[in-house]
Order: structure tokens, then C-alpha cells, then sequence
């Protein structure tokens, strides 16, 4: 059986370093993880009275559907890390975030919010965009038609830096 390739995207504010890596750490548990995009630092989005965030995309593979993916292992690892959502400011600080943002190339709704994929922000946010076509940069968008690398390609570059924060994936480093 081939698996699509699946497309998360993480984000953190609060000691994200050590919760990107957990984050990461923790998916691999759960999930056979491909590639590990660079870890890029964004000023937040709607609420501005925060640090910034981190932001990173990962790519993988499962035999889980969207919706086990999301509610078993991505809601698991931001209950795990301490996410809090906070009902009044949906751009609150947070410890990690992750986010489906492609299911190879499909297009469907899931679960009870519902989410979407592919997800919006990779068209509206440099943070979402520019990892994600780190690590494929020939993907097509399932809606758009055009590669990760030309979507990413349409942000200025102002606002977002890639660090040099290590994040590891199995044995190797990625800086």
C-alpha cells in the first residue's frame, strides 16, 4: 500500500525550542517522519503582544485517517506539551501547535471543527508556506496548481528569518 505524503506544520512561543523537539520527538512515535524542514522565526500573527514564534513543517507518512491523526497523535502531543487554548484569543501564546496542512493530494474536510485540507494558511501565511516548500519544494497544491516553491515564492521574505535552531530527526541534525 503507498501512503500519501502528509504535511504537518508546527508552531511554538512558549520555550519552543525544547517543544519543537519534543513535538518532533514525540510524532516519531507515532508516525514514520520523512523530513524536518527548518526552523523559522515569525513575529505572531492578530495578537502582537507576545515573543515570537517558531515555526516548522514536517512531512510523513501514516496509516492513520485525518481524523485519528489529529485527535490520537497531534491533539495527544499538544495536550502532552501543555497547549492551552484559551477561548478569548484564538492567537493566544502557545506551547505547540500542529496543524495538517496536506494529505498528499486530496481536498476534504474533517473532524467536528471541520478542518480543511489543504489548509488555507499555506496561500495566506510566509510561516505556513515557506517550510513547507523547504522540504517539497515540487509538491503541487491540490487547489492552487502551482508548486510549494512557487506559492512560497509570493511572500517577502520581510518578518521571517530561518535560526539556526537544531531540530533532530532520527540520528541526524537539521540546522
Amino acid at each position: 500500500m503507498t501512503l500519501p505524503d502528509v504535511f504537518l506544520t508546527l508552531g511554538s512561543n512558549i520555550e519552543p525550542k525544547v517543544n519543537l523537539q519534543k513535538a518532533v520527538d514525540l510524532l516519531r512515535t507515532q508516525c514514520e517522519v520523512l523530513a524536518i524542514s527548518s526552523v523559522y522565526r515569525t513575529a505572531p500573527q492578530g495578537f502582537h503582544h507576545q515573543p515570537d514564534f517558531l515555526n516548522m513543517a514536517v512531512k510523513l507518512h501514516t496509516t492513520l485517517s485525518a481524523n485519528e491523526l489529529k485527535t490520537d497523535v497531534l491533539s495527544e502531543i499538544e495536550r502532552q506539551l501543555k497547549r492551552v487554548r484559551d477561548p478569548n484569543n484564538k492567537n493566544a501564546p502557545r506551547t505547540i501547535d500542529l496543524d495538517i496542512a496536506l494529505w498528499g493530494c486530496q481536498i476534504f474536510a474533517y473532524g467536528q471543527k471541520p478542518w480543511h485540507v489543504p489548509d488555507a494558511d499555506i496561500l495566506r501565511f510566509a510561516h505556513v508556506a515557506i517550510p513547507l516548500a523547504e522540504i517539497a519544494p515540487d509538491f503541487v497544491h491540490p487547489t492552487e496548481k502551482k508548486t510549494l516553491a512557487e506559492i512560497a515564492a509570493r511572500f517577502e521574505m520581510n518578518g521571517i528569518t530561518r535560526t539556526t535552531i537544531t531540530i533532530s530527526i532520527h540520528d541526524e541534525k537539521r540546522e
